[in-house]
């Protein structure tokens, strides 16, 4: 388990206030000028030492990434900060923007000058009221104290930080829709090549980062590489946030180390499963683009992205949800088919139309009003989505309805048994 002297955000839960001079009680903003005094390829450097993967579920090296970006042209450069977060289950940046925004935007600072931006973009979703005026707030106390703008911390590096609110749209977490988006146009995900790194916003190289991933540059810069990189586990480094929703004691967002066994994280930090540990039926473990994991499980896994692979599912954002024995689980999986059919932006007919067929087939399911044989269809339909889409929608709304019909079969089965008994008994 995570030490408390490890943990990057030491105010997620806001009880201390979130102005600039709280920011700096706690470490932020702390010898800014001298990390950028260190050069651009110092802070790539100590961030692939890290071993920081993208915190926003692609799990990409974050180094790695910024190291794409052109080191000379004749085109401006821009950093977008994606805090769109509109999957269901998962409200872990929501708290930074709320609660730490001032780590977020040294982050944009240090990232930005990293890879020769002077502008960052912070694409935030639309019903993110509260969190947008904070982030505005945090923004202005750091331009009056001069931490941005023409000399940013006084170390001759201009940087410009702005908010951007989206209108709500799922698809504008893809970071193609998003950059879309960003230049006012209908927000559909772009073909790749060509990369944002070489054509992204207005045609300019361009990094989109999660924010999480932005938030902790600061404190690893500080701290060194070598210090993030020994927490966790090999490939699965550093802390990362994790919320919880569900059948819960104690619903919450929490940082952890990465790679802490789920159950023992569920137990400490949200008292267990509502019932009992017993009464667990299933958890997705990375917001509801994963599939569900069965109790047997849950009962080993690690919260890292290899482990979680390997039962089949994905670390995704870390959003756990959590079903106990109470659940009905077809509904729950028919739910989320419904959101992802509401969300396709239409552009891949495999997402399209499928997904639509997908949520009217789980409709049926939950009734029981179907047949055994269709269960394959089923299962067939969201293989033909799966990877042929231009973004991970398509991926995101057959995962749910593969896992579980890997795992909870017989439950769809017994529920088809049911209502053909019943049916012939009212005939």
């Amino acid at each position: 388990m995570l030490k408390d002297s490890d943990r990057i955000f030491q105010n997620i839960y806001g009880i201390k206030g979130d102005d600039l001079e709280t920011a700096r009680s706690i470490g932020d903003w702390k010898d800014t000028k001298d990390i950028l005094a260190k050069g651009r390829d110092w802070v790539i450097e100590e961030v692939k030492t890290s071993g920081l993967r993208g915190r926003g579920g692609a799990g990409f090296g974050t180094g790695l990434k910024w190291s794409f970006m052109p080191k000379e042209g004749d085109r401006p450069q821009f950093l977008v900060i994606n805090a769109d977060e509109g999957e269901p289950g998962t409200c872990k940046d929501r708290e930074i923007l709320r609660n730490e925004p001032h780590k977020l935007i040294e982050g944009a600072l240090i990232a930005g000058f990293a890879m020769g931006a002077h502008a960052s973009y912070i694409y935030i979703r639309g019903e993110f009221y509260h969190e947008a005026v904070a982030l505005q707030k945090a923004i202005d106390e750091a331009y009056a104290a001069g931490l941005l703008g023409e000399e940013a911390c006084g170390s001759g590096w201009k940087m410009d930080v702005y908010v951007h609110r989206g209108m709500g749209a799922y698809v504008c977490g893809e970071e193609g829709a998003l950059i879309q988006s960003l230049e006012g146009k209908k927000g559909q995900p772009r073909l790749k090549p060509p990369f944002p790194a070489g054509v992204g916003l207005y045609g300019c190289p361009t990094t989109v980062n999660n924010v999480e991933s932005i938030a902790v540059v600061p404190t690893i810069c500080r701290r060194g590489g070598e210090w993030f990189g020994a927490l966790g586990k090999p490939n699965n480094t550093g802390t990362k946030l994790m919320c919880v929703s569900g059948h819960v004691n104690n619903p919450c967002t929490f940082e952890e180390e990465m790679g802490v066994p789920l159950k023992e994280m569920i137990e400490k930090h949200c008292g267990g499963v509502v019932g009992g540990w017993d009464n667990l039926l299933g958890i997705i473990p990375g917001g509801c683009s994963v599939p569900v994991m069965t109790k047997e499980m849950c009962d080993v896994a690690t919260m890292d992205y290899d482990n979680l692979r390997e039962h089949g599912s994905g670390l995704g954002t870390a959003a756990v949800i959590v079903m106990n024995k109470q659940t009905d689980i077809i509904y729950a999986i028919a739910r989320l088919s419904k959101f992802y059919a509401h969300e396709s932006c239409g552009q891949c007919t495999p997402c399209r139309e499928g997904t639509g067929w997908i949520s009217r087939m789980m409709d049926r399911m939950v009734i029981g009003n179907a047949t055994i044989e269709e269960i394959d269809m089923l299962e067939n339909v969201t293989r033909q989505i799966e990877g042929n889409t231009i973004c991970a929608l398509g991926d995101a709304a057959a995962w749910p309805i593969q896992g579980l019909i890997r795992h909870f079969r017989p439950l769809i089965e017994q529920r088809i048994a049911d209502y053909q008994a019943a049916k012939n008994a009212a005939a």
